[in-house]
């Protein structure tokens, strides 16, 4: 079995395995660049007042600093993978292979998941199931074909961390959002009055051209990041991932998008934890295992009404 797995690993295999980290390389080369330009040719050799330089320098690298942390921690934060108890084992795997109808593999997949804390059911009603990974999926998680298997609270994958945005690092991936821009910001707005001098034709030497593109970058790239950091923003506040934006989570009751949202501040506290020290920290605060949510007051009551008619239908019986 092993040397199968390694002899499906071809070099097309590993030429797309590489692939994927150009746009990873492409960021980083646009921040090495920037370094350059902003530090060198902006504050050492442009700025005459040693006071600006000592400035400019200092919050220029605490923006980096966060900016990269996070982004570093949005890359190679390992995906959140779905638990063994989740697994189908062969001899169920097996059953619904030979099953005869949909009705039969739904009734087997029931019998299976009915000690998995499971809400969410697909489209049909019927319990969530990944073939390909041969697995229940837990509420919220989804099968990612660029990663190859089910991940925790997807969000999407992101081609520019080349990681799927998930439970474990999404978190990260918002705050590497938040201080990209807030980088992207910080150069435009610092660099803009040597950008203007260059315009009225008082900036001279190379370096002036370094100038004029750090400042068209930064505007460009600034641009780029607001629409997409506030959506998140607004993600976060609604307990939202990207995916339930487009198709909102189906319970026993229904399509609910408001399922998994408890107030504007306990959504927010889900992402980023319950200490503030940590909130704008890239580092693990997030609540919960990536595998059981708390419901809305509507669908726990539901729940609980369906717990309710269940047990006394037992009793009943």
């Amino acid at each position: 079995m092993p040397l199968a797995s390694q002899n499906t690993k071809g070099p097309c295999f590993w030429c797309i395995k590489v692939m994927k980290w150009v746009p990873v390389l492409f960021i980083m080369t646009i921040v090495a660049w920037s370094y350059y330009a902003y530090v060198i040719q902006l504050c050492f050799l442009t700025v005459d007042s040693l006071m600006v330089k000592i400035l400019y320098l200092i919050f220029y690298h605490i923006s980096l600093a966060m900016f990269l942390w996070a982004y570093w921690q949005t890359v190679f934060t390992d995906i959140g993978r779905v638990p063994q108890k989740y697994r189908i084992p062969d001899v169920c795997h097996e059953q619904l292979l030979r099953a005869e109808s949909a009705e039969e593999q739904h009734n087997i997949l029931e019998e299976y998941s009915k000690n998995l804390p499971n809400v969410n059911v697909n489209i049909n009603g019927a319990v969530r199931y990944c073939d390909k990974c041969r697995c229940i999926k837990p509420d919220r998680a989804h099968h990612c074909s660029v990663c190859g298997e089910c991940v925790l609270k997807m969000d999407h994958h992101c081609p520019w961390v080349n990681n799927c945005v998930s439970f474990t690092n999404y978190k990260f991936f918002v705050l590497f959002l938040g201080y990209a821009l807030l980088y992207c910001i910080y150069v435009a707005l610092t660099a803009l009055p040597y950008f203007i001098a260059f315009w009225n034709g008082k900036l001279s030497g190379v370096g002036r051209f370094h100038i004029l593109f750090l400042f068209f970058v930064a505007v460009m790239f600034a641009i780029s990041l607001i629409s997409l950091f506030f959506y998140h923003c607004y993600l976060v506040s609604e307990n939202r991932t990207t995916l339930e934006a487009f198709r909102a989570p189906i319970f026993r009751t229904g399509e609910d998008k408001h399922g998994f949202s408890l107030s504007r501040y306990n959504n927010f506290c889900e992402v980023f934890g319950d200490d503030p020290k940590k909130w704008f920290l890239p580092i693990q605060s997030s609540l919960g295992n990536g595998i059981e949510f708390p419901l809305n007051l509507h669908q726990q009551r539901t729940y609980r009404s369906m717990e309710c008619t269940q047990n006394g239908l037992e009793t009943n019986s």
